[in-house]
């Protein structure tokens, strides 16, 4: 896709179509990668994002098991203060 950089005060700015805007999940905050051939634009993921979709997923297939048990045979709890 190409547009053209517009004049924002003393810089300039490329405008992004509200449906790209959309798709990614673009928020007010952006990542600028610079790299060999250009600058790449991507929106910034608050940490976590998903996990809660991801969780309920895995309890309706009942993939949410404890992979180790929580409590350890050996373990001594009367050293614990």
């Amino acid at each position: 896709m190409q547009s053209t950089l517009i004049k924002i005060g003393n810089s300039k700015g490329v405008r992004i179509p509200a449906s790209i805007l959309k798709e990614y999940e673009f928020g007010t905050e952006v990542i600028l990668e610079l790299q060999e051939t250009g600058i790449l634009v991507k929106p910034v993921k608050k940490a976590r994002t998903g996990w809660n979709a991801a969780f309920k997923k895995m309890r309706l297939q009942q993939d949410d098991v404890l992979l180790m048990d929580d409590v350890f045979k050996d373990e001594k709890f009367e050293n614990w203060k």
